[in-house]
């Protein structure tokens, strides 16, 4: 399926208008004067470019491809995208890897055309089935379907496109490598997720080793991640009897857009399943960061007593992450080795779990998605409620509960496309669910209003008690808490929506963002108390920071980076 302005393009293409616009943006690239209003012109790699395109909202390049002309020659971007790869700002190795990240999105985006069923539209799919067919992946990374490592096969067998189902794998880690936060006792709580069949089944394939539950643990793998470190690293621990694998379970499960996060398909109600692959999916590893699997449920219950405390965030709710546990040797650093976040897993509670009786939901990326028969997933919706009443609901459950969570509790989350749900009754937006917490909640000292219900992370994580800032959950200044919620919500999540909006109906993306500035002067209004805090916050600056996701993978930096943009907030 198409995003905006995307119909015609073939993958490489594609990749090639993302890499571009996230050039142009990033300011990696500085475009010269030029005698036509709608064209850019920059010097790159020795080389002339020039296109024709706009820029929308906080800054955000939408280019023209079949405009794209460099040394003032109309070039065939489909056979000669690596020779632009080539003109990067970067070195050799770099580009040498970005190229095969490209490549490979190429691939797998041409696959799913070639094998994927033609549907006229998504519109009537389920939530789950929406997981699947999602399969625009991110509108900004140009990496967007890299998923290194995946042959077509894994990508048949284990992508979210093909909604395949697929059998988890089963370990024993012995207790002295293994750490774990659990809401019950550990048989009880096996008990609970798989049953009684599934339980002794795996029960029996460890004392098939002379082995009990008394000296080992369980953990699911998913079983790509199987393949890729049996016969690696982890070896010794199989070979020692450290690691025990136990076969392979009987749930059936199916990949969600993220790929590592798991629907469970026969039991939709059961928990989603999170667990680490060892792959680069649009600009980040696909393992899990070590120090936060046994913190999730930590952080999910503070993030559920803030807003179980505070009437003013009815109409937010979020998935607990209720359970989580991790391969542990104490030989290798938590905050440094990779081969800990390798092998462990995140309980996350289901959506359909959260849905009331006559209410509906959707990934919230699919509202910035265009279906086959050339129209916005959302244009029934606007046809029916009319496009500016349904906007300001949309506007109102989107905008306002991840806000006061921000000024009033001053608590960052990272509610981007893909960790935000829209709940709906018959496309009326009702309000939203948000997940993924553990390693994207985040405070800073002197901003959050409870100090005291903040959790002790060293206590489960004693690395941690004298992390450095802003590598966590605790941020140096406002200004970072600032930009991870308007960089998630709006920069990277409803500037797509605006682009949308403004490209299929009669409303330019100014005025969009002059609605949500208009939500946001409301919001002021009625919290008066609020208002110093609103002022340290700086959000109406004309100018504010962003993260710069291709300069940080250009750069090949561990350190976020930044760059300033303009603010259609700013008054």
């Amino acid at each position: 399926m198409p995003l905006p302005n995307c119909e015609q393009l073939s993958p490489e293409i594609r990749v090639i208008k993302q890499l571009l616009e996230s050039l142009l943006f990033e300011k990696l690239v500085e475009p010269s004067p030029s005698s036509l209003t709608d064209e850019f012109l920059w010097m790159m790699g020795n080389r002339e470019y020039r296109v024709k395109g706009s820029i929308g909202a906080f800054g955000r390049y939408r280019l023209m491809m079949n405009s794209l002309k460099i040394n003032g020659r109309s070039i065939d971007v489909s056979s000669e995208w690596l020779t632009i790869i080539d003109d990067l700002p970067t070195t050799a190795s770099i580009k040498k890897a970005l190229a095969e990240e490209f490549l490979q999105t190429a691939q797998l985006s041409r696959w799913n055309v070639q094998h994927l069923p033609k549907r006229l539209s998504r519109r009537s799919s389920s939530y789950s089935e929406l997981e699947n067919q999602l399969d625009e992946g991110h509108p900004y990374h140009p990496s967007f379907k890299a998923r290194t490592g995946f042959s077509e096969a894994d990508h048949r067998a284990f992508g979210p496109e093909s909604g395949n189902v697929f059998n988890l794998y089963w370990l024993a880690i012995r207790h002295s490598y293994f750490k774990q936060t659990l809401p019950l006792e550990q048989t009880h709580f096996w008990l609970n997720e798989l049953g009684h069949g599934q339980w002794s089944r795996l029960s029996g394939a460890l004392n098939a080793h002379d082995a009990t539950w008394d000296d080992y643990a369980l953990l699911p793998i998913h079983p790509w991640q199987w393949q890729q470190l049996k016969d690696g690293w982890l070896a010794k621990y199989l070979a020692t009897k450290d690691i025990i694998f136990l076969g392979i379970g009987s749930d059936k499960y199916v990949a969600t857009q993220s790929v590592r996060t798991l629907l469970n398909k026969e039991s939709p109600l059961h928990p989603n399943i999170k667990l680490p692959m060892n792959m680069v999916n649009t600009s980040s590893h696909r393992n899990l960061a070590a120090h936060s699997v046994c913190l999730a449920p930590m952080v999910s219950q503070w993030l559920e007593n803030t807003l179980h405390r505070d009437g003013a965030l009815g109409g937010i709710s979020i998935l607990n992450e209720y359970a989580g546990a991790r391969f542990s040797d104490d030989s290798l650093d938590v905050t440094s080795s990779t081969e800990l976040g390798q092998l462990a897993v995140i309980f996350r509670e289901s959506v359909e779990l959260h849905l009331k009786e006559g209410e509906a939901a959707i990934p919230f990326n699919a509202i910035m998605m265009v279906e086959h028969d050339g129209l916005p997933f959302v244009a029934g919706w606007v046809e029916h409620y009319g496009l500016d009443a349904w906007l300001e609901q949309l506007i109102e459950v989107t905008v306002t509960p991840i806000w006061h969570l921000l000024v009033k509790h001053g608590i960052g989350i990272e509610p981007h496309g893909q960790n935000m749900v829209l709940v709906h009754r018959d496309g009326w937006p009702e309000r939203i669910i948000v997940r993924d917490f553990h390693e994207s909640v985040e405070y800073n000292a002197a901003f959050i209003r409870d100090a005291d219900a903040v959790p002790n992370f060293a206590e489960v994580e004693p690395s941690l008690s004298d992390a450095p800032l802003d590598d966590y959950y605790t941020m140096s200044s406002i200004e970072l808490l600032r930009e991870l919620v308007m960089d998630t919500l709006f920069i990277y999540n409803l500037a797509d929506v605006s682009h949308l909006i403004s490209t299929f109906y009669p409303l330019p993306e100014h005025e969009f963002w002059r609605r949500v500035s208009h939500k946001l002067d409301e919001y002021e209004k009625e919290h008066p108390e609020l208002a110093e805090r609103l002022s340290l916050l700086g959000y109406r600056a004309p100018e504010i920071l962003t993260e710069s996701l291709m300069t940080r993978k250009l750069k090949a930096s561990s350190a976020e980076c930044h760059h300033y943009i303009p603010n259609p907030l700013s008054i």
